[in-house]
């Protein structure tokens, strides 16, 4: 009987060993399983067309008016939807709070008349929308474009134009992330002439996190992202332009040939910035406000269309415009 008894307890040893060494050797291997690559959209438009870059909107219940101003959050998008746009980029913090299904419903109920219109947005993610439970947030976000397929960076293929949405919630210069955005910059088509990268932490800023009533410190890795976008720049015929986001203000950048555009003036409570001396645009004031991309064949006009809303009624300015073209064409040169 104890010999039996042993018998028996040495095969339940070696069966529970087996079965270890097999979980072990599938979690490896769905480890190594190299990552599937991100969504393609490819959208179909000519030269020239138009379309609009802005965010930090933060839809929201309209009655609370600590997380955002919505008379102007409305104005805008009613302004946007006026100009037919093909797409809107939106720069993150479109809701306020990325698990709130009734900031969400908020967001399908003032943005009704991009869908009426076909519309289509192409988002990167914010902060905020990423508040909460994560996965509750993810959740709501996908649900709202189902044509990223639950890629949280992606590239979008227009006309003679690339963009390239990333997540800056995480590294964006490595891990898998950084490996896509690296094989995308290096294999540009040669038919391309502008390179739009998308994301919510801009690279530079003029604003700061020491400021009274509110700013942002440009973060190590989004100075990163630069020097992988300046150095890629020397040896590429497209000019690369960036869209970011999460200061609420508006702000204009030229560093090794790339421009940077920071277009947080979606409706989230604006504030002032200090600009530096050499900053190509100097306002004191806070601006509202979205920015016009106009692409052509070799050439695009992007102007910034404020929007003034201290008199009741909004009161329409374009307190700034640049035109980029390719060196095939003529070198960029501003236009206010």
């Amino acid at each position: 009987m104890k010999k039996y008894t042993k018998l028996l307890y040495r095969l339940l040893i070696v069966s529970l060993l087996g079965s270890c060494a097999c979980t072990r050797s599938h979690s490896q291997a769905e480890q190594t399983q190299p990552a599937k690559p991100p969504v393609q959209i490819q959208f179909q438009v000519s030269p020239p067309f138009h379309f609009i870059a802005y965010g930090d909107a933060r839809f929201h219940d309209p009655t609370d008016t600590e997380a955002a101003n919505p008379l102007v959050r409305q104005a805008l998008v009613k302004a946007i939807a006026q100009t037919n746009p093909a797409f809107v980029v939106f720069t993150g913090d479109m809701v306020y709070k990325g698990y709130d299904k009734d900031d969400w419903r908020i967001w399908d109920t003032e943005t009704a008349i991009w869908q009426q219109e076909k519309i289509p947005v192409f988002p990167a993610l914010g902060n905020h929308d990423l508040h909460g439970d994560q996965k509750i947030a993810l959740a709501n976000y996908f649900q709202r474009f189902p044509d990223l397929k639950n890629n949280r960076y992606y590239s979008l293929r227009a006309a003679n134009t690339l963009l390239l949405a990333l997540d800056s919630s995480q590294d964006e210069t490595t891990g898998a992330q950084g490996q896509w955005l690296a094989h995308e910059l290096d294999s540009v088509p040669g038919d391309l002439d502008f390179v739009f990268v998308v994301l919510h932490h801009p690279p530079y800023t003029s604003s700061s996190s020491k400021l009274l009533g509110g700013g942002h410190s440009a973060r190590t890795p989004e100075q990163n992202l630069a020097k992988m976008l300046e150095a890629r720049q020397q040896n590429m015929r497209a000019r690369i332009i960036v869209f970011s986001g999460h200061v609420h203000n508006y702000e204009r950048h030229e560093h090794g040939g790339v421009t940077y555009f920071v277009t947080g003036g979606a409706g989230a409570h604006a504030y002032p910035i200090e600009r530096t001396k050499d900053d190509p645009f100097q306002s004191k004031e806070i601006n509202y406000h979205y920015l016009q991309v106009e692409v052509d064949r070799g050439t695009l006009k992007i102007t910034m269309h404020r929007l003034d809303m201290t008199s009741g009624m909004p009161a329409w300015t374009e307190p700034d415009s640049i035109t980029i073209s390719t060196p095939a064409t003529k070198a960029a040169s501003s236009g206010r």
